[in-house]
């Protein structure tokens, strides 16, 4: 095992996060899970994430008050979400070591992970690999991450303090993007190998007609845009309803500019569906009534704009060239491309991977696939892909409580945050786990806050703060 300097940082900040509370573990937890190029710790070809190093401390300092762990188990009570997912981890867990083995040799894989079998034309005939342990704990990571989610988040104050976090994750992916974008221009991306020392395939450096492949945090473009389309969706829906507008707009237009300057096909494709899904909720929100400025100016301004835009495009050569080039290469262009080609054939061998195994699954971690609803079914078959539906059925199901209350809409912008997160996974989703942003906004989404009638402030930045009651800001 090998420690990397970033672990090492890690454990400091959460000894000192431990000290000041949960409040202040809260946050730094989901500004951690930023790192998705960083390793914490080295053991052998697997790296661990300090996010996933830092879920300890979260444990820790969640489960002091009993009242935490009472409310994590209550999660996992059959028909909560929590029990869905668990099913989800426990089949996945049985499918990871039986399936390989019961199927081996029945279908032919593309392996996540290292196997037994020679590796012929990237492709080995069925059986264990090493990511059916890897896929196994990263999923039982994520049922740990939903349950102390929504355990901290049954309080007004673990409420505040994941929101402060997103809004903090939010800001500091815009810094890592530049960052990246600065020392690419410099010629020093050597300032940020401390935070890419995971035993991944970098593209940090590569281009596309000249353009640098924004990266940020991540091992590659595609990745950096499918998590930012999460916090887009978030921010995006907190501005719509007017809740700290100062601070999500901002950074919703900022994300939404680096997604499509990301380069990446997966940010290409998946931003314009993120624009409908606000616009539906901006549609289900207008009106005459002060919280509904936002939503309103979005409903009336949006097709002129957006007519005259096209127009502008359309009579302008020189526009029109240039934004019809970048389509081109990253969309249109890219489904004849080798990797868009390969990409397709993993989900073609995904497929049959699935019929071959009788809708069972070839395991969890087993495949890689190009697409989650693929990835769900040759992994972990029907089974598995019902608890997947079960959980988000239940996880962001509207509560019969009073709408429009801050709390209700830091849900709605947790579920619309969830399902930019899913839109982009239609297209770039190689395996089962969608990653621990997605289950904290899934958390924040079934969270319900418990009103204790403290009047406590929810975001202690300049201009004051809203409260759970509060106006919109």
């Amino acid at each position: 095992m090998a420690v990397e300097p970033i672990g090492i940082f890690a454990v400091l900040l959460g000894l000192y996060c431990l000290a000041l509370g949960l409040d202040a573990t809260i946050k730094a937890f989901v500004v951690m899970t930023i790192f998705g190029a960083a390793a914490a710790f080295l053991l052998g070809s697997a790296s661990v994430q300090p996010a996933h190093l830092f879920l300890l401390f979260v444990a820790i300092a969640a489960f002091r008050d009993r009242e935490n762990a009472r409310l994590a188990v209550k999660t996992l009570g059959f028909g909560q979400p929590g029990f869905w997912l668990a099913c989800l981890v426990v089949y996945g867990a049985l499918s990871a070591y039986f399936s390989p083995r019961i199927f081996e040799d029945a279908s032919i894989i593309v392996p996540l992970g290292v196997s037994e079998h020679p590796l012929s034309g990237g492709v080995v005939r069925l059986g264990p690999v090493s990511s059916n342990l890897t896929q196994t704990v990263y999923l039982a990571a994520d049922l740990a991450c939903f349950a102390m989610i929504v355990a901290v988040g049954s309080t007004l104050k673990g409420f505040q303090a994941l929101v402060v976090g997103l809004i903090a994750y939010a800001f500091f992916n815009v810094i890592f993007a530049i960052l990246d974008l600065t020392t690419s221009a410099i010629g020093a991306q050597d300032m940020l190998q401390f935070i890419r020392n995971a035993q991944y395939t970098f593209h940090e450096n590569d281009k596309v007609n000249g353009m640098k492949r924004i990266v940020g945090s991540w091992p590659e473009s595609s990745a950096f845009a499918g998590t930012t389309l999460g916090i887009f969706g978030f921010t995006g829906t907190m501005w719509l309803c007017r809740r700290k507008s100062e601070w999500t707009g901002p950074f919703a237009l900022i994300s939404f500019v680096l997604i499509v300057l990301s380069t990446s096909s997966t940010g290409l494709f998946a931003a314009p569906i993120c624009l409908m899904i606000l616009y539906f909720t901006a549609l289900l929100r207008c009106g005459s009534r002060k919280d509904s400025s936002h939503s309103t100016a979005v409903v009336i301004l949006t097709p002129p704009l957006a007519a005259l835009a096209a127009l502008v495009v359309l009579l302008q050569q020189d526009i029109y060239a240039t934004v019809y080039n970048y389509v081109d290469l990253l969309l249109l262009s890219k489904q004849t491309s080798s990797s868009a080609v390969t990409r397709g054939s993993w989900n073609i061998y995904g497929l049959q991977n699935f019929v071959d195994t009788f809708g069972l699954g070839v395991g969890l971690g087993t495949a890689r696939t190009s697409s989650f609803p693929v990835a769900l079914l040759s992994n972990v078959g029907i089974p598995g892909t019902l608890f997947f539906l079960l959980f988000a059925m239940t996880a962001f199901a509207p509560p019969n409580q009073p709408s429009r209350t801050l709390a209700s809409d830091i849900r709605l912008s947790a579920r619309n945050g969830c399902l930019c997160l899913l839109v982009g996974s239609l297209v770039a989703g190689p395996t089962v786990d969608l990653g621990l942003l997605f289950f904290i906004l899934a958390g924040l989404a079934a969270s319900r806050p418990a009103s204790d009638g403290v009047s406590a402030p929810f975001l202690t930045l300049r201009g004051g703060g809203d409260q759970m009651t509060g106006k919109p800001a």
